[in-house]
């Protein structure tokens, strides 16, 4: 800094006393005055003038001589304070841009030695979404475990019934080559099947840690094999777009009729399904391409959302009526596929 001032310290005491005393501009006027002066001298009391008969001193020929004499004079002392103006405006605007980039690198200096001062509202954002992230990630782990639980105490009370129950008696009916395992049912299998309410409200992922109808139609979506494998992709997606900021709820499609989204389930591709690509945030659109291309995770995971939502919602729409495909057009998964599919151009 102290480098960087010297020289601005200089110019302004040099400024300072060239404006005190006379500069080259000055001089040149003078000069310039004194040979017009001696010039007109010169020629009103040395060259002979001619006199005409019957005239005395005419007051408007003395004032023409006086003008004449003296003006020229002015006219060069105004275009000498002119060009000294002009040079000390030009002294003045350097040291004003000196001036200017001496505060431009002393930010710059200032930004680099406490970075936490332009980065803090950028990393409380990166923070919040590491922090949703890891209470996705829990909450997942504790269905995981909750299942895993349960398959446990089916398979162990299965064999405790085994073998309470002891060696079965002989029967009349030949048994079968290969004697099937007394490994009990599968969660799955009893538990009830997942309705289509409960599908579309696990598909846009639960508002709130309060919402209990959210997270119960998320396990039970988890669990079914059709539905699992859709979450599982739509969630991974979510939070992939979410490290770029881009939330679904910001977004604001473009609505597509329920026999588009038919379409598209039947295989109809171009013009005929080009609605689903309702996204118009320029935004939204521009990151994304830009993480498709750049990041290859981000690219896989996207691609395999893409044939999970694809093939999914083929085997819904043939058993959902209108209002159940617009309500499954209106949750986050759809939105972030009309997105990526846009992106990809699966609506092209």
């Amino acid at each position: 800094m102290n480098s960087r001032l010297a020289p601005k310290r200089s110019n302004k005491a040099e400024t300072a006393a060239n404006s005190e005393g006379l500069d080259s501009a000055d001089w040149i006027a003078l000069g310039l005055s004194a040979l017009w002066l001696f010039g007109a001298g010169v020629f009103f009391l040395v060259l002979p003038q001619p006199e005409t008969p019957g005239t005395g001193a005419d007051p408007v020929r003395i004032i023409m001589t006086v003008l004449a004499i003296f003006l020229p004079v002015a006219l060069i002392l105004v275009g000498a304070a002119a060009a000294k103006s002009a040079r000390l405006m030009r002294e003045e605007s350097a040291r004003l841009q000196a001036a200017i980039d001496a505060m431009r690198h002393a930010y710059v200096d200032q930004a680099e030695r406490q970075p936490n001062g332009i980065r803090q509202p950028l990393e409380q954002k990166l923070d919040e979404i590491v922090r949703v992230q890891k209470k996705t990630e829990a909450a997942l782990a504790h269905l995981t475990a909750v299942n895993a639980r349960m398959t446990a105490a089916s398979l162990a009370g299965s064999g405790e019934r085994e073998a309470l129950s002891g060696p079965k008696k002989p029967t009349g009916k030949p048994e079968l080559d290969q004697p099937s395992l007394a490994l009990g049912s599968m969660p799955e299998e009893n538990a009830p099947p997942l309705t289509a309410a409960d599908f579309i409200k696990a598909l846009n992922f639960p508002e709130t840690e309060a919402d209990k109808e959210g997270f119960r139609a998320l396990r039970m979506a988890l669990k079914d094999p059709m539905a699992g494998p859709l979450v599982r992709s739509a969630q991974d997606v979510l939070t992939l777009l979410a490290e770029d900021r881009i939330y679904m709820d910001d977004l604001a499609p473009d609505r597509a009729r329920p026999e588009i989204w038919r379409k598209f389930a039947q295989g109809e591709r171009g013009r005929a399904v080009a609605a689903l690509g309702g996204v118009r945030d320029r935004s939204s659109l521009a990151l994304t391409a830009g993480r498709m291309r750049q990041d290859p995770v981000f690219r896989d995971s996207a691609h395999h959302f893409l044939r999970r939502f694809d093939s999914t919602f083929a085997s819904f729409e043939k058993e959902a009526t209108d209002a159940e495909v617009a309500a499954f057009a209106e949750t986050r998964s759809a939105r972030a596929f009309m997105l990526l599919g846009r992106v990809s151009g699966t609506f092209d």
